[in-house]
Parts: structure tokens; C-alpha cells; sequence
């Protein structure tokens, strides 16, 4: 065995070892009720939407009422989905489609969507499952936002009271003081538009400004690397999900993902992993998400609570363990 095989071997049991410890105490059961979630997802182009579904999947202390696909081709990622939740158990949870819009990515994970044999004819309308889930459930649902904001802000202009009966919204998005690329030390990259925010702009200003309560886990505190020695301890357990994640993973073709995504998951489950600020944040035209407390004589109130800082090693040993119990 060469010298650099054996340090990255060794390195691999480290960790290995570092995390069965935690596998037990994340499994733990839970005496509370389960908070009832949806899922807006863009799934299919980056690989962190599937990581944030599968920590849903693997999280005791939510009840997933429905997933509903946005942006782009929505009835291949609802097909995505119908054999992502199949192969991990959980068909019964429903999948709904949102309109679909122009693409203007690339849906990397289109095989593995259209290979299952899981796959469901069609899927109901994504506006229509979300307002009928918030009339049976009104006050109890918190809608987690993890892709560009087309099937929010059509709820909102459909049926802007209704809309206003969730008990919360918790998007990843916005970027307030620091950019893309962004390491959490050295210089910070400055702010600039985010993906999920850039896409559809005038929804993301409708959801800002909606009234229900917010929480924004933006650039800042989501640019969580998801390194060689983590994906091989989770690609090697060999459990649905993580056969799952390890295909989607090559599918995706890249090398290091980003998990932004999941860290909506993470804060709802043990918030105190992104810890939160009050702000009033403004979207300008341009999709940046600015914050803008007004004039000491007449401040803005707070539209918004704000993660703008996390700590990347809390993240993972929080993550890992869950995605990787049997």
C-alpha cells in the first residue's frame, strides 16, 4: 500500500470512528409531536435538494405532509422523487408538480428520474396541495423553500389569506453579507444575488413582505462542504438512503458538493445550529437581498429572522450520524 493510501485510509477510519459514537444518540426517540413540514424543491440539478429530503426522511421529529417540485422541468423531479421516497421507504408521502417555467439549468439527475420504475403517471398541481394542506392544517405547517420561489408566490396571489395560515416559512436563500464562494475565513466574498432569490425575484418580494414568519438561512451560513472522508464513510453504509445519495452523487458528476440546502432541515430539528437574528430584509430588483433597518427616527420592523453564521463541524456531526443509521 502506497504512503498516501495509508494517510487516507487512516483518515477514513478517524473518521469513521469519530461518528459511530453519535449513531445511537441521534436515534434516540423523541416524545414530541412531529411538526408537520412541506418541501418545496428544485431536486434534479445540484445534489444538496436530495440530501436536505433525505435528512426530512431520516428526522423522527418531522412529519413530511407532501414534496412539491418548482422551476423548470417539475414533472421530472416529481419523478425523481416518486423513486427517491420509494427506494427509502416512504412512497405514501405525496409528490405535487409545480407549472412548469423554462429551463435554465441543467437537470443532471434525469436518469435516475426516468429509469425507476416508481415513476407516477402525473402529479397533482403544487399551488393547489399546498393551500388545501394549509385550510386541513392551518397554523401547523412549516413550508421548507429550497428552490426558487415560482409555487410560493402563486399561493400568495391565489390565496393570500390561506398562505397566511402556515405557521412558518423556512427558506434557503439570499446572500447578506457574504457571496458565493465563501470559506468563513480569509477575506469574505462580498454579497451578491443568490440562485433560489435570482430566479423569481417578484415572489421572493411577495414572501418577504407576506407577514408569516420567516426564517432565512442564506449564503452566509449554507456554503457547507461535504468533503472526501464524509462522503466515503456515508457512501459505504449500504442502507436505501444512502445507495440513493451515493447514485444522485454520480450523477450529479461534480466532485465537492455544497449542502446548503439541508441546513433548512438541520435549523428545524436543533436550531441552536443556526442561530438567528432579527431583520427587515428588502429584495431589490436585481434579487439582492439587502437588509434595511430604516432611519433611527422610524425603523423597519423585522421581516425576517436570519442565520448568518454557522459552525461547519457542529453541521456535520449533526447530519452524518442521521443519514448514515440504518
Amino acid at each position: 500500500m502506497s504512503r498516501l493510501r495509508a494517510v487516507r485510509t487512516s483518515t477514513l477510519l478517524l473518521a469513521i470512528l469519530s461518528f459511530v459514537p453519535l449513531l445511537s444518540a441521534q436515534s434516540a426517540p423523541s416524545t414530541a409531536l412531529p411538526e408537520k413540514i412541506i418541501i418545496d424543491t428544485d431536486i434534479g440539478d445540484d445534489i444538496d435538494d436530495a440530501f436536505a429530503v433525505a435528512l426530512a426522511l431520516r428526522s423522527p421529529e418531522l412529519q413530511i405532509l407532501g414534496i412539491t417540485t418548482t422551476f423548470g422541468d417539475t414533472e421530472t423531479r416529481a419523478k425523481l422523487l416518486d423513486r427517491f421516497l420509494a427506494e427509502s421507504g416512504r412512497p405514501d408521502i405525496p409528490v405535487a408538480a409545480g407549472a412548469p417555467t423554462p429551463p435554465k439549468s441543467n437537470l443532471t439527475q434525469r436518469r435516475y428520474a426516468e429509469s425507476g420504475h416508481f415513476a407516477k403517471p402525473s402529479h397533482p398541481d403544487a399551488v393547489t396541495f399546498l393551500l388545501d394542506q394549509i385550510r386541513r392544517h392551518p397554523g401547523q405547517i412549516t413550508l421548507i423553500a429550497i428552490g426558487p420561489l415560482m409555487n410560493v408566490g402563486a399561493a400568495i396571489d391565489k390565496e393570500p389569506a390561506t398562505f397566511g395560515k402556515l405557521k412558518r416559512v423556512v427558506l434557503m436563500g439570499g446572500s447578506i453579507k457574504r457571496g458565493y464562494g465563501d470559506l468563513g475565513f480569509g477575506q469574505p466574498s462580498p454579497p451578491q444575488p443568490e440562485w433560489n432569490i435570482l430566479n423569481d425575484i417578484a415572489s421572493a418580494q411577495k414572501l418577504f413582505g407576506a407577514g408569516v414568519p420567516l426564517f432565512v438561512m442564506p449564503l452566509d451560513a449554507t456554503q457547507l462542504k461535504l468533503d472526501e472522508v464524509k462522503r466515503a464513510y456515508l457512501f459505504s453504509q449500504g442502507t436505501p438512503i444512502s445507495d440513493a445519495l451515493t447514485l444522485l452523487y454520480h450523477q450529479w458528476g461534480q466532485e465537492t458538493p455544497t449542502l446548503f440546502d439541508p441546513m433548512t432541515i438541520v435549523f428545524l430539528v436543533s436550531p441552536t445550529l443556526c442561530p438567528t437574528q432579527p431583520m427587515h430584509i428588502r429584495v431589490d430588483e436585481k434579487g439582492s437581498t439587502r437588509p434595511d433597518p430604516g432611519p433611527s427616527s422610524a425603523p423597519n420592523s423585522p421581516n425576517a429572522q436570519v442565520c448568518l453564521d454557522s459552525n461547519p463541524d457542529a453541521f456535520f456531526r449533526f447530519l452524518i450520524p442521521r443519514l448514515a443509521a440504518p
